[in-house]
């Protein structure tokens, strides 16, 4: 009876070891949710510096930030750091041409209706990180190239995981305040699947700050779903309007349950290789930290980074799914992006850019988003399309784009260099 006892009793301490291992384990594959609600706590939000009310966050006013990118080989100590600032607008600063603070308010207007062609040309940019060109200096983002080849002062409007939606609605609360003759709203493919988001975190795992609100498409005509979080204290209480989030965010049912690890643990982690993998290689990296003593024949780091590339392709497929379901929403959108240029008489133009983990899947299955930028083109007569993947044709690879290798790296500068040529011609052209 003793041995089958001590059995029985040892079985259970490496059942309960496998599953503390495999929770630990879990909670660090980016692929997996493992809590719905993580705790947030006074000291990570006190961190949150960009909340906003109205858009949920937005680039804040007169700052200037340093931020390490990472930009290094695996195993090298020298490390990128970029510095951003923004004005008093909120817009990143423009090295290359400063704002013309005596230009009046209504000064586009009148340019325009004074039919003087050498009038000075004004320009903004509204967008994701993209946009905002995050991983470069200040006078390495595609606005400074565009205000050196255009000699105009050059607004980026960008927010860090802005979708279409956040991009028009700080379009219509800014540009009262800074009209332009050319507006750019500049968004990756992934803006499908941001503008079905209220709560981050349900589609992009511990993303946990991030609640917004969004547009709804009811009987053919955009309504607005206001975030649920009227004040940056709500946050520490999310669990409160779990009701809310689950129902007005699409990726709850379609992504974030598909994905949620529950109890028991082992059965999730040992179910996909790709899993196993990753955690395998994690713990080579926490070895080689602890000990100061590199592996040899392995780069855990690379590997690690492979596999997280790996893990996304189910993503970039559910996010070429969702341009199939939902481009009306997606249209409606623009169709307010091109209606308020009427209204307020600028020159709209639409860009799609790439984020590398669609750029490697589209090189060999196409792009996620079809022929939307075609069909776009002949739908609005007064809308610009700009499909950047056309124009960006590196000959070393889609890698050679970006500033680091690895899922998430923005574009070099010397990409945004060639962004701005893109650009510039588009305001040339009409001159």
């Amino acid at each position: 009876m003793l041995p089958f006892v001590a059995l029985v009793v040892g079985l259970v301490v490496v059942l309960v070891g496998l599953e503390v291992v495999s929770y630990a384990s879990l909670k660090q594959i980016p692929s997996v949710a493992t809590d719905e609600f993580p705790e947030i706590d006074r000291e990570l939000l006190d961190k949150f510096s960009s909340y906003d009310a109205e858009l949920g966050w937005c680039p804040q006013p007169n700052r200037e930030k340093q931020k390490d990118t990472g930009d290094h080989l695996p195993g090298e100590e020298v490390r990128s750091v970029v510095t951003y600032s923004t004005d008093e607008y909120g817009s990143r600063i423009c090295p290359a041409k400063e704002r013309d603070e005596d230009r009046a308010a209504d000064a586009a207007e009148t340019e325009r209706s004074s039919g003087n062609a050498n009038a000075d040309v004004t320009v903004s940019t509204y967008g994701d990180s993209y946009c905002f060109c995050r991983e470069v200096d200040d006078d390495e983002t595609f606005q400074h190239y565009l205000a050196q080849e255009l000699d105009t002062h050059v607004a980026n409007y960008g927010g860090g995981n802005y979708g279409l939606d956040q991009a028009l609605m700080r379009l219509k609360r800014q540009y009262p305040e800074d009209p332009t003759d050319y507006v750019f709203v500049v968004v990756t493919a992934s803006s499908i699947a941001r503008i079905l988001s209220v709560w981050k975190h349900y589609q992009e795992f511990g993303n946990i700050l991030a609640v917004k609100p969004r547009y709804a498409l009811e009987n053919g005509s955009l309504e607005r779903i206001e975030s649920p979080v009227d004040e940056k204290e709500d946050l520490l209480d999310l669990e409160s309007k779990a009701d809310f989030l689950r129902a007005h965010d699409f990726h709850y049912d379609h992504w974030f349950k598909p994905h949620h690890a529950t109890f028991p643990y082992t059965p999730d982690l040992l179910d996909d290789a790709e899993k196993l993998r990753y955690a395998l290689y994690e713990a080579g990296i926490e070895f080689e930290k602890r000990t100061g003593k590199p592996i040899p024949g392995i780069d855990f780091d690379e590997a690690q980074t492979q596999s997280a590339l790996r893990m996304e392709q189910p993503r970039v497929r559910y996010h070429e799914r969702l341009f199939d379901t939902h481009e009306p929403l997606f249209d409606a959108l623009i169709s307010e992006f091109v209606d308020y240029a009427d209204e307020r008489e600028f020159t709209p133009v639409f860009v799609m850019v790439q984020q590398l983990r669609y750029a490697t899947y589209e090189s060999e299955h196409g792009p996620i988003y079809g022929d939307l930028l075609d069909r776009l083109d002949d739908r609005y007569d007064d809308l610009e399309t700009i499909d950047m993947a056309r124009h960006l044709d590196p000959d070393d690879g889609v890698e050679s784009l970006y500033v680091e290798r690895g899922e998430g790296g923005h574009y070099s500068p010397e990409t945004n260099r060639e962004i701005a040529n893109v650009l510039a011609d588009v305001v040339d052209e009409d001159r």
